[in-house]
């Protein structure tokens, strides 16, 4: 099906919203507010171990209030606090620093406090439903005004006095209603096929990953004879393999412990713990340069080479990277070695430490209270098997291929939610806008028609 639109526009006077609902309002959210908009305290409050939840921006995730893991306040504090800002159901809470922008409505009727980092924002149902007012402020249109509205010093912050600026469409009550209940039905729907999406990328993970166990601890010949290992969460190997510790099958360690180096906008790429991840650098998940001067200095022990075993040993502990080029500086937190010539192929040595086995047994060695972390000292306590080199080249070779395949179906997971999220984006902004009428609708749309309505929606 195609959506309609509505019989009548007219000018929104409003360059971002453009053309509107002929008998739609447009208004800021001022006028729309049963009080002032109101925050949590600025200063920061004794936490407890059990008390009233206490939450700051980060307690709105995709959209919702989320409580696991929350801090606690105690009722003294709370009484206190929520003299300012005491959230009740259906009140708006929204991010204005650091994750500025973020919604959501409160839907539970216990007691909570919030810190400054959120906004509290009340409506006046006489003037809008605040099921509607919500889906304003998170469609795309909005959120680029509060985008708009920000400054940054050393974080992003929108002002109390300008929240309420904010612009909002204003249908009849019963529309906002219809259009509220529409998108609660049609989302949960797309939601559900994220999640669908989401399952089957945590089987492929789950596959990946026993792809990778079962090759470098049985390895390719189902029919060779086995014998014990002699460890415990190994069990029986082929009995040809070489078992031993870590430190047998590979050359010095260099650690890159040290002083912190100074940061630069432009120099030498910095591979930190934080790119390293999932067998390889990922060069996007952090960003940050040296100057040559202090990437001379961290590498005084050991210049980067090609295929050199990349290695973390702590937050994240036993993440694994093979270098792929050498114009890099490495930080603290990371270590690299390769293996003996003749008895260790880095490509097998990265998959073994990454299997499951290896992973677990990393974390029997680890110590820390708030990240996990290894010493050099403990690498030879890491048991490692040693197949012959053709035998390690063949399970490399097989591990490629069928992570390759799975790697593509994930791919493909991740694009079809992306695409879902857009769509999802594009309807809640083409329905509050009255881009499309949704009035008639009580009976529902198919998923299917849904995207390609929100498609037509999104170039309208």
């Amino acid at each position: 099906m195609t959506f309609p639109r509505y019989p009548e526009y007219r000018d929104s006077g409003v360059e971002w919203l453009g053309e509107v609902p002929g008998h739609w309002e447009v208004v800021r959210l001022k006028n729309v507010l049963e009080q002032k908009v109101t925050d949590g305290p600025h200063t920061t409050p004794v936490f407890i171990d059990e008390g009233v939840p206490f939450l700051s921006v980060d307690g709105i995730q995709q959209g919702e209030l989320v409580f696991g893991g929350c801090r606690f306040v105690s009722e003294d504090d709370h009484a206190e606090f929520k003299r300012k800002a005491s959230p009740r159901r259906d009140d708006l809470l929204m991010g204005k620093a650091a994750s500025t922008g973020k919604i959501a409505r409160v839907k539970v009727d216990f007691d909570f406090s919030i810190w400054s980092p959120l906004a509290l924002i009340r409506i006046n149902t006489n003037e809008a439903l605040p099921e509607f007012v919500e889906y304003m402020l998170k469609s795309k249109a909005t959120q680029s005004e509060i985008d708009n509205y920000c400054t940054a010093n050393t974080q992003k912050n929108i002002s109390m006095d300008d929240i309420p600026r904010l612009i909002l469409t204003r249908p009849p009550l019963e529309e906002q209603t219809a259009i509220a209940t529409f998108l609660d039905r049609e989302t949960a729907k797309i939601d559900a096929l994220v999640a669908e999406q989401e399952k089957l990328i945590a089987l492929l993970q789950e596959k990946r990953q026993a792809v990778i166990s079962h090759a470098v601890t049985k390895g390719l010949d189902p029919n060779v004879p086995m014998k014990d290992s002699g460890v415990e969460w190994l069990g029986e190997v082929p009995g040809h393999w070489v078992v031993g510790g870590l430190t047998r099958f590979i050359g010095p360690v260099v650690d890159y412990r040290g002083r912190t180096p100074t940061k630069v906008d432009e120099g030498i790429f910095l591979v930190t713990a934080r790119n390293i991840r999932e067998g390889r650098i990922d060069y996007e998940a952090s960003e940050e340069y040296v100057d040559p001067d202090s990437a001379a200095s961290l590498l005084a022990r050991g210049k980067p080479e090609i295929d050199d075993l990349l290695f973390t040993m702590e937050a994240p502990l036993g993440q694994v990277a093979l270098i792929d080029r050498t114009d890099i500086a490495l930080a603290q937190r990371v270590v690299k070695f390769r293996g003996v010539p003749n008895l260790m192929r880095n490509s097998y040595l990265l998959y073994w430490l990454m299997s499951t086995g290896c992973q677990s047994r990393l974390e029997t060695l680890a110590t820390g209270s708030t990240a996990l972390g290894i010493k050099a000292s403990k690498l030879g306590m890491i048991e490692c098997l040693a197949p012959t080199l053709d035998e390690q080249d063949g399970i490399v070779a097989l591990i490629k291929c069928e992570t390759a395949k799975l790697d593509t179906l994930t791919a493909e997971a991740r694009t079809a939610i992306t695409l879902l999220q857009e769509r999802r984006t594009a309807l809640i902004s083409a329905a509050v806008t009255g881009q499309i009428d949704v009035r008639g609708l009580a009976g529902g749309a198919n998923v299917p028609d849904l995207i390609a309505a929100s498609a037509y929606a999104e170039s309208a």
